[in-house]
């Protein structure tokens, strides 16, 4: 399983995730993704910056490793054309290191356009028309496309890359494993469930061998307490599940929503703590489920640089 890192753009500035890339890449990391947000999920976090400019950024401070939005949602904020001239850029930028991450969105980041938020079966509808238009612009050529809830007008990709954008499409149950699997080239998704691995392998029709790329927090310090103290502020959002985290409008909303999760119940959920078993542990559920790919969140954005000091030395040769 390779091992990547997160470039979470809630926790952290513009400068400081790009220094991040570039620490991650000399600390060893096969892959890095990053968050496409407009908010962070609470106030604690405190950042927000514009991804792609971000990413662009990162593309030029990296030279090895594999870039990936985690994830864009192609559907209210952004219309899909754009989305795919984005990824056509970055994938030039990058010299073919780009993934397209793509996913059916939070109110927490689509509800700022002031178009509302549709209920989760017209959100797969809209992401399915947005990968058909993606990957069509993908292809070359004029597109022209007639939909449901998206038209496109004689729209093309004046710079496309010679190596096609991967996409890879977040998946949370059979339903949109079934839609979505025959349409990307690779899984997202958070949680270590086997049936998700399965049923991809299934759909997709590709006898197993396409990226299933998960994703896992954890929060290093040579303090425990301190590593669930600060898990518990700035990631307590987490406890919701994405059914409750896809609905919920603003920081306050999800402040309100964990007002009575406890410090313990975090640090069930997530490693915390200086140890590299637990965090090892933690990932080997991504793997024995199928997966293999694993991005690695470290809490704080101010606790990147000796996290990932602690990667190079002991925790990449442990999980590796």
């Amino acid at each position: 399983m390779r091992i990547g890192y997160t470039l979470m753009t809630e926790q952290a500035g513009p400068r400081e995730l790009v220094e991040h890339a570039a620490l991650a890449e000399g600390a060893g990391f096969d892959f890095e993704v990053m968050s496409d947000h407009y908010s962070p999920w609470l106030d604690e976090q405190g950042h927000a910056p514009y991804a792609w400019s971000v990413l662009g950024a990162v593309s030029q401070a990296t030279e090895r490793v594999e870039l990936m939005t985690y994830v864009t949602c192609p559907t209210v904020r952004y219309h899909p054309a754009v989305v795919a001239q984005k990824a056509a850029t970055v994938q030039l930028l990058s010299g073919n290191r780009f993934t397209l991450g793509l996913g059916a969105g939070e109110n927490l980041n689509e509800h700022v356009v002031g178009r509302g938020w549709p209920p989760v079966n017209v959100r797969h509808e809209l992401l399915r028309e947005a990968v058909e238009i993606i990957s069509l612009l993908f292809d070359g050529g004029y597109v022209n496309y007639s939909g449901e809830h998206f038209r496109v007008d004689s729209a093309k990709l004046w710079d496309l890359p010679e190596q096609r954008v991967p996409i890879a499409v977040a998946v949370s149950g059979n339903q949109s494993v079934r839609t979505f699997a025959p349409l990307a080239d690779a899984m997202v998704s958070t949680e270590a469930e086997p049936a998700l691995c399965r049923e991809w392998d299934v759909f997709q029709g590709g006898g197993g061998s396409s990226r299933k790329i998960g994703q896992l927090p954890v929060c290093w310090d040579t303090d425990r307490d301190r590593a669930v103290e600060r898990a518990h502020e700035q990631f307590r959002w987490f406890a919701g599940g994405w059914k409750v985290n896809s609905e919920l409008p603003g920081t306050a909303g999800f402040a309100g929503a964990t007002r009575f999760v406890r410090p313990e119940d975090v640090a069930e959920q997530i490693p915390c703590g200086p140890e590299v078993g637990p965090i090892v542990e933690a990932a080997a559920k991504f793997r024995d489920a199928g997966f293999t790919d694993l991005a690695l969140v470290q809490i704080g954005g101010d606790h990147q640089r000796e996290f990932l000091d602690f990667a190079k030395g002991k925790l990449l040769p442990a999980l590796r």
